[in-house]
């Protein structure tokens, strides 16, 4: 690959703007909508609560429509604020004003609360002639899904109680976590770095400056990893507490149920890939040690470039143009969509103290537009982010459609749209190279980005079964967790690897442990299925752009069954894991003829 000088990184980079939200913090907007929303529940709780059973269809359907607007004008205020607060997790200011808005928030939502409860109350039967009426039938795939929490549903003074000090407890540590995160300075080569400047050295091409990073990191992590590991334990024995009254059978009962999908089915998943683990991770990892001609591989080896690897930069406009033109060549409708981020200040892009580490695409709510957040370094990966992220964005602007009820997709469905679009990058990118070579580095490096998609992503859920299982009988040290860490990704990413003893604090800076515990598999379970649905695609299965579409447009009204049907997938088949599992293996095939 033809060495490039890096690309001037500094702006132009794009940086969003929140306006179509609110103004700022103090916008009039602002606070005439949290007072209607707190009259609007008012007014509803007064007027339905302890009525629901006696509303005629019709009526039923008007209050549901009633309690969506409070929903989403609180939606709005909260994506403002958890926006604003992202920019600049440091800014002691911004993380006052999220938390106010969490808290006013959830005064509002105590108003309504009774709604959801009193729904779940209802008698089948009841709930069925209501469903006859077309304004209240068009919610009954919300209703299935809120009713499937039936089980699991406490008292009503608990669920108020548990709902009134959410903002002081679980979000509260939450918040530390966050702010925590952005303050850390990591010292390397005389510069104090954030942890995103720090991880992205993790892939630079002199191994001196990759161990440099790693150990520089390991270091602030474990001078750190008592209010981690504190952190880490209240938050696993409060999920723990609430499973236990809520009777979830297992830590990631609560997780699946919310993600429309069987425990049967994740397990399913999870055996296949940690059965495949031999055949992925440990087959490429020695295979990409004897490239580098290393008898074995230190951790911060594992995403580094191989010998032949220039280390290329793209530009942001080279990075745009690359990933709206992959889209393009798959569909123009989806190109069309994702060319409205780029052209509006919809992506925030630039690397800048304080900053949220990572990337994300906030929906927002149907009657304004998602945002995307990364963090743009000019590298490959940081394309086929890019182009992760627009996948969400496309896919949350085609659903919004549905309102703000039935637009939510369950995590499982999330991610298809998001790693189809990295997949149609990787595919154009190889597409358009003709030198072996170059080849063999793109091709090595979508083997890498799957392997962290989906072995990484189930080693984490393995760690996190493991950190909650043990927390139910008492808690953790900082010692155990880094046990706990070094045992998985020992086992995952197999015999070429040796583990530095500051690597045990990794575990650490990883936000979906604390943010949405078991979230993680949902990244594999996306992985395999786009897998199988490019299968579906490259082999020229009739009308595929149109059923991908009206996949995404569907939003959370269907289960991944019915949305699967149209390309004769099924998930709950193991052969459907394997399936997936198999592309990753003939890449790596394909990776072993090239030598």
């Amino acid at each position: 690959m033809t060495h490039m000088p890096s690309p001037d990184l500094t702006p132009p980079l794009p940086e969003w703007d929140l306006a179509d939200l609110y103004a700022g913090p103090k916008a009039p907007e602002l606070e005439r909508d949290l007072t209607a929303a707190m009259h609007d529940a008012k007014a509803l709780e007064a007027e339905v609560k302890g009525r629901l059973a006696s509303l005629s269809g019709a009526e039923f359907g008007a209050v549901i429509g009633r309690f969506e607007r409070v929903y989403e004008t609180l939606g709005r205020v909260l994506s403002y604020a958890q926006l604003l607060h992202a920019a600049d997790v440091a800014d002691p200011e911004r993380g006052r004003f999220s938390q106010t808005m969490q808290e006013r928030a959830t005064d509002i939502s105590t108003h309504t609360l009774f709604f959801t409860l009193e729904i779940n109350r209802l008698d089948d039967g009841v709930l069925a002639d209501k469903l006859k009426d077309p304004e209240a039938a068009r919610y009954a795939p919300w209703l299935r899904d809120l009713r499937s929490f039936r089980p699991h549903q406490l008292s009503d003074e608990l669920e108020k109680l548990l709902h009134e000090k959410e903002v002081t407890g679980r979000a509260s540590w939450m918040r530390l976590f966050d702010e925590t995160m952005a303050r850390l300075k990591f010292p390397i080569e005389g510069r104090e770095m954030s942890i995103t400047q720090a991880t992205d050295l993790l892939s630079d091409p002199d191994r001196a400056r990759r161990q440099m990073a790693g150990q520089a990191i390991g270091k602030v992590l474990g001078d750190h990893a008592p209010t981690f590991s504190l952190i880490t334990n209240v938050l696993a024995k409060d999920k723990a507490i609430e499973d236990v009254w809520r009777k979830y059978p297992h830590p990631v009962s609560a997780r699946n149920l919310a993600n429309q999908v069987e425990d049967e089915v994740v397990d399913a998943l999870v055996t296949a890939v940690k059965g495949a683990w031999d055949q992925l991770a440990h087959r490429y990892y020695m295979m990409k040690g004897r490239w580098m001609g290393l008898d074995h591989m230190d951790y911060f080896d594992r995403n580094a470039p191989l010998p032949e690897d220039m280390d290329r930069r793209y530009s942001w406009t080279e990075a745009t143009e690359l990933v709206l033109s992959a889209y393009g060549r798959f569909s123009p409708e989806l190109a069309q969509i994702g060319r409205r981020f780029f052209d509006k200040p919809w992506i925030d892009a630039s690397i800048r103290p304080g900053k949220a580490p990572g990337a994300f695409a906030h929906p927002t709510v149907p009657s304004a537009h998602p945002y995307l957040l990364v963090n743009f370094m000019g590298r490959a990966r940081d394309v086929m982010t890019l182009a992760h992220e627009l996948g969400h964005g496309v896919h949350q602007v085609l659903a919004g459609a549905q309102g703000p009820l039935l637009s939510e997709t369950p995590l499982t469905l999330a991610e298809t749209a998001s790693v189809f679009g990295e997949m149609l990058v990787f595919r154009a990118m190889l597409e358009d190279e003709p030198d072996p070579k170059n080849r063999r580095v793109l091709l090595a490096g979508k083997v890498e980005d799957m392997l962290n998609t989906v072995v990484r992503q189930v080693a984490f859920y393995e760690f996190e079964h493991r950190v909650h299982s043990e927390r139910r009988l008492g808690e953790i040290g900082p010692d155990r967790l880094g046990d706990m860490w070094l045992d998985v990704q020992k086992e995952s990413l197999g015999p070429a690897f040796k583990f530095s003893d500051e690597y045990r604090h990794f575990w650490s800076y990883i936000p979906h442990f604390v943010h949405s515990p078991f979230y993680v598999y949902a990244y594999a379970f996306g992985d395999c299925l786009v897998n199988s649905l490019y299968e579906s695609y490259r082999q020229g299965l009739p009308d595929f752009e149109e059923h991908y579409i009206e996949m995404l447009k569907a939003g959370g009204t269907k289960r991944h069954r019915d949305l699967l049907k149209p390309f004769g997938l099924d998930a709950s088949n193991p052969a459907f894991w394997r399936q997936g599992l198999d592309v990753i293996t003939g890449f790596i095939d394909e990776l072993e003829k090239i030598g």
